[in-house]
């Protein structure tokens, strides 16, 4: 939305004076600062010049653009003149005319957030400007935009008196504030002295340190992974030859002695269990466990589950119960894994449940690409402030349960890493005395990449296609461009700020942006202004995907499409191929 502010005409001398002043008074109402308004003054003052000494007349147009804070600033400013002949070579930097136009045009462009100009012989010229409000600024409505214009002060009789001594008084206010700079400025630089040498001095102790964890870490994965083999051999023989007495193999046993065998054997699978859990955590720690992806049906793979363990439900008050999933819903995962998962969750579920119901459930999430396993129960239930202590090794919950069945504290734990592993996650929703949600939700298809780095985390490595940088913040929307982009000639490059999407530019040139307007609670307005306006970046197309409606303020700043979440697959690819086209044209 554009509403008009004020329209000036320039004819003379005075008209490109009081065009200065006008953006002045306008920038100050609007709520720029005065050094933001001495930029705005002066960029329109040059292009005003321009036309009143090659066009000879023109007009000016005050408008603000958009409907949400912060607000645009536009100015237009329109002649038609003979037209800009050298106009791309200006641009360039390349040209310059006797008569100093070329550096007024290129003062302008740098003053403001965003410059277009449009030039052709014989038809004139048109040039707009654009600045983002502060961030402090107040949304200015319809009636609010009438009052400031109704505000304007009428110009001075004389003029250019006024309008020198303004400019003097703005020239010693910057001598002033440049002289502060520089003495903070060399300030600055002591301090920056001082803390360098300590900062050199930390980072060797930080590298030290470091150096002394990984050693720690890899010896504690060798220790967990050594012993852990060491105590299999004894274990297993613990629980044969307890196994032979239950049997009765050498003679009779009294029900005293079988009863103690019995406490051996079941102490020897205890410890059997805990001895598996380390021995997996550690291979997952050292990074020495393989994703072993293949399809697989999930009715299948809860038909294998009932069957597995519906042996552990001995109690005739508890249901476990698994809600048949539609027959035509296939993974590409790990099966062996995701098995794993399950049967953690469901043993929880069944020490800790002693009446009422466990239910087994699969929820296909398309709009993620990915599957919602859910395994609830009726049991005690978990207090929101032991939720994420049940995720931590050998931590556990105490309760009056626990005389009776007896854990390690390294079941749910591992359900997270396996998860992660899985390119998945895992959560959990509970209260006390209602019951408990164990959850983990995973994509549909496993992306296998040898080094487990997260999708498109650094370089392109060998994939040659188009890169195009997906400013996101919401993982879930991150995995939706990803399937987006799959058996495409487009390879994503994810950030989810905008430092990252800095960095990201720095990797590799992206050959298109896809930008997310509100990240992690700061705007990107301000960045694509800065794209836009930058002479070695600003062909790079923008497509704005957002919440947010302020088409037009997106497409003033120079956003090349604009659209409304969600935004669809043949939506996205369609426009990636036009404006990428578009940009690699010759010309462009």
């Amino acid at each position: 939305m554009t509403q008009r502010i004020l329209t000036a005409v320039i004819g003379n001398e005075l008209d490109v004076v009081g065009a200065r002043q006008r953006a002045r008074q306008i920038a100050a109402l609007c709520g720029f600062g005065v050094q933001e308004q001495v930029r705005i003054a002066t960029a329109v003052s040059e292009l005003a010049r321009n036309v009143y000494n090659y066009a000879g007349t023109g007009k000016i147009h005050f408008a603000i653009d958009g409907s949400t804070a912060p607000q645009v600033l536009s100015i237009r400013i329109e002649d038609c003149g003979p037209g800009i002949a050298q106009l791309d070579r200006i641009l360039a930097g390349q040209y310059e005319s006797q008569t100093g136009m070329g550096l007024g045009i290129l003062g302008a462009r740098r003053l403001m957030d965003r410059f277009h100009i449009e030039s052709r012989p014989g038809k004139g010229t048109d040039i707009t400007l654009q600045k983002l409000f502060p961030r402090d600024a107040p949304l200015l409505t319809g009636p609010k935009i009438g009052a400031l214009s109704g505000s304007l002060q009428a110009l001075p009789s004389d003029i250019t008196l006024s309008e020198v001594q303004q400019q003097n008084h703005e020239l010693l206010a910057t001598l002033a504030e440049l002289k502060t700079r520089q003495d903070e400025l060399l300030q600055l630089t002591r301090e920056l002295e001082d803390t360098n040498r300590g900062v050199v001095a930390l980072y060797a102790e930080l590298d030290e340190q470091a150096d002394h964890l990984r050693r720690a870490d890899q010896m504690k994965s060798r220790f967990l992974s050594n012993m852990s083999h060491e105590f299999r051999t004894p274990l297993s023989s613990i629980r044969a030859l307890a196994k032979l007495l239950i049997d009765r193999v050498d003679g009779e046993l009294s029900g005293e002695q079988e009863k103690q065998v019995m406490f051996i054997l079941q102490s020897a699978v205890g410890l059997n269990d805990l001895v598996n859990d380390l021995l997996d955590l550690a291979k997952i720690e050292a990074g020495k466990v393989d994703v072993h992806a293949s399809a697989f049906n999930v009715a299948d793979l809860f038909s294998a589950l009932r069957g597995m363990l519906r042996p552990l439900l001995v109690s005739e008050s508890l249901n476990l119960t698994f809600i048949d999933p539609d027959p035509s819903l296939e993974m590409h995962t790990d099966e062996g894994k995701l098995s794993q998962i399950l049967r953690n969750f469901i043993s929880n579920a069944l020490k800790f449940t002693e009446t009422g119901a466990i239910i087994v459930s699969a929820t296909a999430q398309p709009a993620a690409g990915a599957i919602r396993f859910d395994v609830s129960d009726t049991g005690l239930g978990i207090s929101t402030e032991d939720q994420q202590l049940i995720f931590e090794e050998f931590s556990q919950v105490e309760n009056h349960l626990q005389r009776r069945v007896k854990g390690t504290g390294l079941g749910l734990p591992l359900c997270r890493n396996l998860a992660t592993l899985l390119d998945g996650k895992v959560a959990v929703q509970s209260t006390p005395g209602v019951g408990s949600v164990f959850s983990v939700t995973l994509p549909v298809r496993h992306d296998a990449r040898a080094d487990g780095s997260p999708p498109h985390a650094g370089g392109a490595g060998d994939d040659q296609r188009i890169p195009v940088l997906l400013v996101e913040d919401n993982a879930s929307i991150r995995l939706l461009y990803e399937k987006f982009l799959v058996d495409t000639e487009f390879r994503a490059v994810f950030a989810r700020s905008i430092r990252e999407a800095i960095e990201q530019w720095e990797l590799e040139r992206p050959a298109a942006v896809v930008l997310d307007i509100v990240l992690h609670g700061e705007n990107a307005w301000h960045w694509l202004a800065e794209l836009k306006n930058d002479t070695q970046r600003c062909q790079v197309p923008v497509i704005i995907a957002t919440e947010i409606e302020d088409q037009r303020k997106g497409l003033a700043l120079g956003a090349d499409a604009y659209y409304l979440k969600p935004l669809l697959r043949p939506q996205l690819l369609s426009t990636l191929r036009t404006l990428v086209r578009m940009a690699t044209q010759p010309g462009n």
